[in-house]
């Protein structure tokens, strides 16, 4: 059992300590902090007294209760948040910005301008949002739609350029042609393949081979991303929608982006846009794989060039039996089938374990990815690479199977 502060020699030679201890108990007749014998209160700055309040505001909660002091007013809230942002880093913001939705009840001041605007922007902020945009009033929905736009743009700088990189260093995006013309030469692999014939005397080279670009495919991967807008998968949507939007992007894929609940929803023409994405989608309802699944298979035109990543804790509300069909009959015309149990960095997720197993024996993989791991995967999956194989170099483990 941890011992008084005031009782303990150690902290009461150290000040410094006696602050800590002061800042994590809070004030009033139940902590016990003192300067010594005399009980002389501990003295706080008055930067001190502001991150108490601030602490306060938020966990001095009376016994039996979940409400704090912040009240309803969003102006308040809008400077107890600056307060937070000045006092503590990012993560530990973003930490007490959801304690204070649990314990304070402040989810209706989401819908504020004023704590929108004020507010420590992160990906779980951004599904909370999406979550509550068909119900927030209409002065509120500008303030969100800039929290959104904020949050993609710093995701797309952080996953752009490894998405790239991974996906054109794993195609080639051009096939040769040894019998260009004189416009589709490519001089630079010519001169490789003829070093051989370079005459010293002449200082030049004699081309016994052209090689030249050819006509670029159409594209050389289909990639589908299924995406479960249940509202337990909101994160992982968020993440999903923008590497949509940068794999629509590149010319050497397709992309397409389907969402579903019990209904689906065909976003694809929206991916010049991720916030586009992000806003045609409803996050929460039921799950209907099914369905989802059945249109895929509809919309798929070259099965083994094809790459569907179904983004789902695999919970299924319709039909599981026929479900489970589907995705072998994807799988057995040629699909390269994925199940990403979670798209986030939110740990380990909840998931249907008995159809995590099924679509292991079916050698569909299942497993969490974080989002630094997804290009890696994309490009491991348009090698042709085990996935499941690649997983296992990446530490990640596999669901559904032995190691499951």
């Amino acid at each position: 059992m941890l011992n008084s502060p005031e009782h303990s020699p150690a902290l009461n030679a150290h000040p410094e300590r006696l602050r800590r201890w002061r800042l994590v108990l809070g004030g009033g007749e139940a902590d016990g902090v003192s300067m010594g014998e005399g009980g002389q209160e501990l003295g706080l700055s008055i930067e001190d007294r502001r991150m108490d309040d601030a602490l306060g505001g938020l966990y001095d909660a009376p016994s039996g209760s979940r409400r704090g002091g912040l009240g309803a007013s969003a102006p308040k809230v809008a400077r107890w948040l600056a307060d937070l942002r000045e006092f503590f880093p990012s993560d530990v913001v973003r930490v007490m910005q959801e304690d204070a939705i649990e314990r304070l009840n402040l989810m209706q001041l989401l819908f504020e301008p004023e704590m929108l605007e004020n507010v420590e922007a992160d990906v779980n902020l951004v599904g909370t949002l999406l979550t509550l945009k068909g119900v927030m009033p209409a002065k509120a929905k500008d303030a969100a739609r800039a929290v959104v736009c904020k949050v993609v743009d710093d995701l797309t700088k952080r996953l752009e350029e490894p998405t790239r990189a991974a996906v054109t260093g794993s195609l080639n995006r051009a096939e040769r042609n040894f019998r260009p013309r004189g416009p589709e030469i490519d001089w630079n692999a010519t001169i490789r393949a003829n070093l051989k014939s370079y005459l010293p005397e002449k200082r030049t080279i004699i081309p016994e081979r052209l090689i030249g670009y050819g006509r670029k495919r159409r594209s050389l991967r289909d990639i589908v991303l299924c995406l479960d807008q249940s509202g337990s998968m909101a994160s992982s949507v968020v993440y999903a929608g923008v590497f949509g939007a940068v794999l629509a992007s590149l010319p050497a894929v397709s992309t397409r982006v389907v969402v579903f609940d019990t209904e689906v929803a065909d976003l694809s023409e929206n991916l010049s846009d991720p916030v586009d994405v992000l806003y045609g989608i409803q996050l929460g309802g039921g799950t209907d794989i099914n369905r989802a699944l059945a249109y895929c298979q509809g919309i798929i035109q070259r099965p083994e060039q094809t790459i569907l990543v179904l983004i789902s804790d695999l919970y299924e509300g319709g039909n599981e039996r026929e479900m489970l069909a589907r995705a072998r009959t994807l799988k057995d015309s040629g699909v390269n089938m994925i199940a990403l149990l979670a798209l986030s960095d939110d740990g380990a997720p909840g998931y249907d374990h008995g159809v995590a197993r099924a679509y292991a024996g079916m050698g569909i993989p299942a497993f969490a990815c974080t989002p630094d791991h997804f290009p890696g995967l994309m490009a491991a999956a348009m090698r042709g690479d085990d996935v499941a194989a690649w997983a296992g170099t990446q530490g990640i483990v596999t669901k559904g199977g032995a190691a499951g």
